[in-house]
């Protein structure tokens, strides 16, 4: 008898003991699985939303001009006209550092030399007649009082063509930044007056978006390709004003 009772005893031991450890593992698992429970409850979309847009404009001044100048040569053999090239493109170089321009913001974006072709009709085939020199050099200007004083100067070192001039901000992040700050105070007010106008209550953002209008203005100079089409006189460049446009789209959570 008494050893029954020491066997049941025994087991009420390992009974309870289990127990124990049973209540403390699935306390730990409790803890331990509430935060993820609640990452997962965050995740998913509320059932009562309102969506509103926004658009933040903010009008900036150009402080860049791009512009690109080439000589064209042609000629018999390929030395003959790369020295010719060579000393026009050096010398219209040498001018515009003497305006002030820094060596990082002049650029030799391209050199193409390729030989010319002519197709001869008795023998019906084609043959090189010549070659072909092109030399690019792109300037970034940021003096803009300089700009129509090297434009009209270049025909002068035998730049014979001008490219389109482009208008751009070096630090567009700055009016990026304050287009969005509009944009997105914009969205809250309207979404506040939907929420009081409905009778209900803006909880928080669920997601949001944003588009970006910026453009950059180009003018057109095209200087030809001949000493006949020089300019008489330097032209006059005025930058303008560019407006740079932040639309944004959010989600509130109502209740």
């Amino acid at each position: 008898m008494c050893k029954f009772l020491n066997e049941m005893e025994n087991l009420k031991k390992i009974f309870w003991g289990s127990l124990s450890i049973l209540i403390v593992v699935c306390a730990i698992w409790t803890v331990w699985s509430i935060r993820p429970l609640e990452k997962y409850a965050a995740s998913l979309t509320p059932a009562r939303t309102i969506v509103v847009s926004g658009e933040g404009k903010v009008t900036a001044i150009p402080d860049i001009a791009t512009i690109s100048f080439s000589v064209v040569s042609r000629g018999a053999t390929p030395a003959a006209i790369a020295s010719a090239n060579n000393t026009k493109i050096n010398a219209a170089i040498e001018y515009v550092k003497s305006q002030g321009m820094e060596d990082k913001d002049i650029k030799t974006t391209n050199y193409d030399l390729s030989p010319v072709y002519e197709y001869d009709k008795e023998r019906k085939t084609s043959f090189i007649s010549g070659y072909s020199l092109t030399q690019t050099v792109t300037l970034k200007i940021r003096d803009f009082t300089k700009i129509s004083a090297i434009v009209g100067a270049l025909p002068g070192f035998g730049v014979n063509d001008i490219g389109s001039l482009s208008f751009s901000i070096d630090d567009d992040e700055t009016y990026l930044n304050e287009a969005r700050k509009e944009a997105f105070e914009k969205a809250f007010a309207k979404a506040r007056a939907m929420a009081k106008q409905n009778h209900v209550k803006i909880e928080r953002v669920v997601t949001f978006s944003e588009s970006q209008n910026y453009p950059y203005y180009y003018k057109t100079l095209g200087m030809g390709v001949a000493e006949s089409s020089m300019p008489s006189a330097a032209p006059r460049i005025e930058p303008g004003s560019q407006e740079v446009t932040v639309s944004v789209s959010v989600t509130y959570e109502i209740e």
